[in-house]
């Protein structure tokens, strides 16, 4: 039975920026192709996976060649055409070694489609961003086992991204620190070094990641850092109450002790000479501590001096600093001030992200920028696919409009990091092929075949359906505007915040609006076709995360009526057997450091549904 891919066009992942058929023609692939000019190593990250190989020099049918003249790093081009006799059939040119990398990914991918026969083609391609990085959050709870890790890598580096950062607050086993991450399953200096290695013999930077400002909280609750805080009480989080430390008093001098010794055992288990030391969301500076000295200097000259101090650290380790954007963009007045080497990641995760308007103004201070936008999978269940395509699609728009050098897309792990790995890794191959194609089409059938294996080229496009099965709910579901008008819900979707409100607490959408939404998820049950085609985790977590949406739907239902206590105790079962998968998947990939913590989330929920309700 032929195969109905081998009658498609190519689908390649990203998107090659120039691909010319030779109508009709087709080329040959024997099952052990020969290569010259390419290592063994290389060729076994490669085609490798998909076909055998020899190096070969006497009669080769790929050759591949480093030709300087190609100008830009990573400029390839691959032509396959039918040769006469004693001519390789495949030819690869590169501008460098990344190039040539690039352009046997391409090949493989060409060979993964196509099988034994080729179409006869000729790609020039090279990437859009110099820089294009994932950012993979491994703080909020969940820290993947170093074999998953490796498996993620290897499949970054096949859609050719070139920088990776771990996110980091407690994560990182520090020695003399060990109760803020004893029971958090850290990675060690001797793991980091190994993945530092594993990512470079893959053409991909590992960076240093740690936040030296906010998002401490697990370190200031602890009572040996308590003293470091800037508030330890009640305060205000762009708008939203909080409770309990957070960021570090910009005056304390022992706020700069603490930050000199991470950055001193961190930096050096990473051969990139890159740091990102976070420095965001810093909203409780001057409402705690630091008031006086803010109500005297000023916010910004308060914020940028402890930054500027923290980058100084930096550098004492041999390293370049970045940051995140977001708290120096509130004060445009003071960009000139940042320290002239800092490169500003400007981030932003909605569809009207003014991307185009922190390029600008921090270009025209003379700083370095990346755009930074992000896989909408977090306080999400299914992930937001309509926000995500968007953001990702106007992050690369304007930021090689505004001359970003690059680009760093953000995979966050909030409130117990409960997305399924599927949900996020749809949502990377995407943003992998907008840092690699810029604005060029996008096809999901692409993602399907080279990132889930799924040579029914169905799963991508599924799970963007369930991105959006909540998306009209989503678009109401925001803070109301001034004239009381509907707007639409930022940062999660409309199932996940609704599946964390009490059962008797008003929110957006009535009885009918949910319960149609639970039917429309009935309807998207993933299909057994799927499950023979992915690999089985990942058909697992497929139908937990469909899964958990159905429940949260038919939860937000039976909030709305006259459900009685019976009603209630059937979820409650329904959520038990859901929180035991979730325990299974997780410990599939992550550690068990955590796991509890996440779990958690769920548990209060659970215990509401099990108590008797009157209405």
């Amino acid at each position: 039975m032929s195969d109905p891919n081998a009658s498609l066009p190519p689908l390649l992942l990203p998107t090659p920026a120039r691909l010319e058929l030779v109508r009709g023609e087709r080329v040959p692939a024997p099952a052990l192709i020969t290569v010259a000019g390419a290592d063994k190593a290389l060729l076994e990250q490669t085609i490798g996976r998909v076909v055998g190989f020899a190096v070969d020099q006497a009669d080769p049918w790929l050759v591949c060649q480093v030709d300087a003249a190609l100008g830009a790093s990573e400029h390839h081009v691959l032509s396959i055409l039918p040769r006469p006799p004693g001519q390789p059939k495949a030819v690869l040119n590169a501008s460098d070694a990344a190039g040539l990398r690039h352009g046997l990914r391409t090949l493989s991918q060409l060979l993964r489609q196509y099988g034994a026969s080729l179409p006869a083609l000729r790609i020039e391609d090279r990437p859009a961003f110099a820089v294009r990085g994932v950012m993979l959050d491994i703080s909020r709870d969940r820290v993947p086992t170093m074999a998953d890790l490796e498996r993620t890598i290897e499949a970054l580096a096949a859609l050719k991204v070139n920088h990776l950062q771990l996110y980091t607050e407690h994560t990182f086993a520090y020695r003399g620190h060990d109760e803020v991450w004893r029971d958090a399953s850290p990675l060690t200096p001797d793991e980091v070094r190994r993945l530092d290695a594993f990512c470079a013999a893959r053409g991909i930077e590992l960076a240093a990641n740690q936040n030296c400002f906010g998002h401490l909280h697990r370190w200031l609750k602890q009572p040996r850092y308590q003293a470091l805080a800037e508030v330890t009480g009640d305060w205000d989080f762009n708008g939203h109450p909080r409770n309990g430390p957070f960021s570090l008093c910009p005056g304390d001098p022992g706020a700069l002790a603490l930050v000199e010794d991470l950055v001193g055992q961190l930096a050096p288990c990473f051969a990139s000479t890159l740091i990102n030391i976070g420095c965001d969301e810093t909203f409780d500076v001057g409402q705690g501590r630091s008031r006086a000295l803010v109500q005297e200097r000023g916010r910004a000259a308060v914020y940028l001096e402890f930054v500027a101090k923290v980058c100084a650290v930096a550098r004492q380790h041999g390293r370049r600093p970045m940051f995140w954007a977001d708290i120096a963009l509130e004060h445009p007045e003071a960009l000139a001030a940042l320290p002239a080497d800092l490169i500003a990641l400007a981030w932003g995760y909605e569809p009207d992200s003014p991307f185009a308007r922190w390029c600008t103004q921090l270009r025209s201070v003379g700083r370095e920028v990346w755009v930074c936008p992000g896989t909408s999978s977090w306080r999400s269940i299914i992930g937001r696919t309509s926000e995500r395509r968007d953001n990702l699609l106007n992050a690369a728009r304007e930021g090689l409009a505004q001359g970003a050098t690059g680009w760093l897309v953000t995979d966050w792990g909030d409130l117990g990091h409960r997305q399924q790995w599927p949900v996020a890794l749809n949502a990377l191959a995407e943003a992998a092929h907008r840092a690699w194609s810029g604005t060029a089409t996008y096809d999901p059938r692409a993602t399907a075949l080279h990132v889930f294996g799924d040579r029914a080229l169905a799963i991508a496009t599924w799970l963007d359906r369930l991105g959006d099965a909540d998306r009209d709910l989503r678009l109401i579901g925001g803070k109301p505007g001034p004239l009381g008008e509907p707007r639409r819900l930022l940062n999660a979707s409309a199932l996940f915040v609704d599946l964390h409100k009490p059962l008797a607490e008003a929110w957006i959408g009535d009885y009918d609006q949910w319960r149609l939404l639970a039917a429309r998820l009935a309807r998207m049950e993933p299909p057994e076709r799927l499950a023979s085609g992915l690999d089985h985790q990942l058909w697992r977590e497929c139908r937990h995360a469909w899964r958990l949406a159905e429940f949260a739907a038919l939860r937000a239902a039976c909030r709305r009526s006259q459900e009685t206590t019976v009603a209630f105790h059937a979820l409650a079962g329904s959520l038990r057997d859901l929180i035991a998968e979730h325990r299974e998947l997780w410990l599939a990939r992550s550690r068990p450091g955590g796991l509890d913590d996440s779990c958690a989330w769920y548990e209060t929920i659970l215990a509401e549904l099990e108590r008797p309700h009157q209405w």
